[in-house]
């Protein structure tokens, strides 16, 4: 069937063919030819300065994969870190753990089983419709761009499709706009998922808002009040370089793949890359770390295109939220500062009745604060830039879990998962319909 949407990037109109493929892509061909058989993820508690400073040294000597925190200077004592090492490292790395007395166990002992359990559910679920899209997957670039053309030609007096410009690959940056077409000038509400390509629950969860919002339009009438009195602006992949790489090469790759002069790294933090309070603490100049920042403010096209819909709907967007994983937070500005926000009573109490919300579904505890003080110090984050820029309530969700599964939660928990946190955004949005004055 033959499509056409918007272009915000480029201003023109894009003749597209769909070929909608309701069949997932066959499990084997994202398996990364075993490149992560008898790798570990590790664990470390240090306990004092001395041992911070011990563990990032080992750490640096071994060139590793940090999970948690995602930078080296970000280690603190009492705070735990995650770390992937390589198979021909794991036995060295325990080995100097255990002399110098720092606490530390094994989470994952084989890396490339746990990637393959993660993906198998698709395989044996049975199919219940040659045409249902199966939520309960997670499902590649390809899929998820086809699906959103469906979405568009399936509800169109709800759905309306866009583009707002190209990645650094050149692939479209595509946008779902959800809502009643019932006045010209509503609030809205921004969410973004897949800023970081191999946190996989975020893009599960965006394509889950879609699915719930439209199929609960008719019978749910709090959804029905929030589609007809609000539009809401759904990113499902921000980083889609990074996320079809994530399939096809590098399970754990995080940043965008745009190529750095110079430099034989690829790729550029898309969450340190915004403009305000730039390359500041919290991020790196260093173009093979994983927080580089970047070679200047908005150099990444995909930071650029939405910074620039979001600078043009500014007036109308209340509400920004962008989806990573994992750690089990609502986080809110600052990120960059340990300060308070001028409207940080209503924001809290934002926060406190999503966390809430969320907890009501299966029990689930989420931690809730400014991202400074609840997570870590970040500079040049996109929660940051949204406040800045006059959106008032600005969160980035950190979903499950906290460390068990990491970056590869099982296709069993995208139900339960985005279901709690459908819950919790629910909430943001329905108070945006109230006045808050405190």
């Amino acid at each position: 069937m033959a499509l056409r949407i918007r272009d915000f990037g480029s201003n023109v109109l894009l003749g597209c063919v769909l070929i909608l493929s309701t069949a997932p892509c066959p499990v084997g061909a994202y398996l990364y030819n075993n490149r992560y058989v008898g790798d570990q993820v590790f664990r470390i508690n240090p306990a004092s300065n001395i041992e911070v400073q011990a563990v990032k040294q080992l750490l640096l000597n071994l060139t590793v994969d940090l999970w948690q925190p995602n930078s080296a200077s970000l280690i603190h004592a009492n705070s735990s870190v995650d770390v992937h090492v390589s198979r021909n490292k794991t036995q060295w790395l325990s080995r100097h753990l255990q002399q110098a007395h720092i606490h530390h166990e094994v989470l994952i002992s084989n890396l490339q089983t746990l990637i393959e359990k993660q993906t198998g559910y698709r395989s044996s679920r049975k199919r219940r419709s040659e045409f249902q899209y199966d939520y309960e997957v997670y499902h590649p670039l390809e899929e998820i761009q086809s699906w959103m053309f469906e979405m568009n030609r399936t509800h169109p007096h709800l759905v309306d499709m866009f583009s707002i410009g190209r990645s650094y690959e050149g692939r479209p940056l595509y946008v779902l706009k959800l809502g009643k077409r019932t006045r010209p000038y509503k609030k809205a509400v921004w969410i973004d998922c897949g800023v970081h390509a191999r946190e996989w629950i975020g893009p599960a969860f965006c394509q889950w808002f879609v699915k719930e919002a439209l199929n609960s339009y008719q019978h749910d009438s709090s959804m029905r009040r929030l589609m007809n009195q609000l539009n809401f602006y759904i990113m499902p992949v921000f980083n889609v370089d990074g996320y079809h790489y994530s399939w096809k090469t590098d399970r754990f790759w995080r940043k965008t793949r745009s190529k750095i002069p110079k430099y034989h790294c690829r790729g550029v933090d898309a969450n340190r890359n915004w403009k305000v309070k730039w390359c500041d603490e919290g991020a790196s100049l260093h173009p093979c770390d994983d927080t580089y920042c970047g070679p200047f403010p908005e150099s990444e096209p995909e930071v650029k295109s939405v910074a620039k819909f979001l600078r043009k709907h500014r007036k109308r967007i209340k509400a920004y939220i962008s989806i990573h994983a994992y750690a089990q937070m609502l986080l809110y500005p600052y990120s960059y500062k340990y300060a308070t926000i001028p409207n940080f009573n209503c924001v809290e109490s934002a926060a406190q009745n999503a966390v809430s919300a969320l907890y009501s579904a299966y029990g689930v505890r989420y931690r809730y604060g400014p991202a400074s003080t609840t997570l870590y110090v970040s500079s040049g984050s996109s929660i940051d830039w949204a406040y800045k820029n006059g959106i008032p309530y600005a969160f980035a969700f950190e979903l499950r879990d906290t460390g068990f599964y990491g970056f590869l939660l099982p296709e069993t928990l995208i139900n339960p998962t985005c279901t709690e946190t459908m819950r919790a955004v629910k909430t943001i949005a329905s108070g945006l319909l109230k006045k808050c004055t405190k």
